[in-house]
């Protein structure tokens, strides 16, 4: 599926992480990344945009996905799915930009067994304390729920050494700078160099 011309990564934490706020602004401040729609058949929300949030599909349109092998990886969470389009990622990748999945550990796990290569990094707080500090700074859920959140968050953390990467976000300008190496570093790699600049390299060593 892939070509050596651009990469998928996949970028796993727990609640509370910050996964999303690093992600938001590597996109931002890199050219030529983006992160992947997911499809989902849950309703869409007040200030939502079909395409741009989620690909808002009914149930039976999201089963038959799953029937042609559509998906990289989905879940159904709390009596709604959640998938990744193949599709999408696919038609991103063969124009040359980087795709981001923003997944758990048992949605990366599906996507490995699809693909061989891709790159996988998870970011943990620097400690349970923050992260129970930062799910409670949310200020929107009670303590039952913080508590029920913590739990799952360690279940999820306890997955960390499935990735290829390891991210402490305890300073944010750091764990983004260290999550941009990640991307950039594989950018320079020999295979897509020599097929990015494959011209500038005949005339060098011809």
């Amino acid at each position: 599926m892939q070509t050596s011309n651009a990469q998928l990564f996949i970028v796993s934490a727990p609640s509370g992480a910050g996964k999303t706020s690093l992600v938001r602004r590597v996109i931002s401040e890199l050219e030529n990344v983006g992160v992947s729609v997911s499809h989902t058949t849950r309703g869409m929300r007040a200030g939502e945009t079909d395409g741009k949030d989620y690909f808002f599909a009914s149930r039976e349109q999201f089963e038959s996905m799953i029937e042609a092998d559509r998906f990289l990886e989905y879940a159904e969470v709390f009596g709604n799915y959640y998938g990744t389009s193949l599709d999408a990622v696919q038609q991103s990748l063969s124009e040359g930009i980087d795709v981001i999945l923003e997944i758990d550990w048992q949605g990366a796990a599906q996507v490995r067994q699809k693909l061989d290569n891709v790159v996988s990094v998870f970011i943990l707080p620097p400690s349970r304390a923050t992260l129970i500090e930062r799910l409670r700074g949310r200020g929107q859920d009670s303590d039952e729920v913080i508590e029920r959140r913590t739990n799952e968050a360690v279940a999820e953390m306890q997955q960390y050494h499935r990735a290829d990467y390891l991210i402490i976000n305890d300073d944010f300008e750091q764990a983004l700078l260290e999550l941009k190496a990640v991307l950039l570093s594989h950018r320079v790699a020999k295979p897509r160099q020599a097929m990015r600049h494959a011209g500038l390299i005949t005339s060098l060593t011809r």
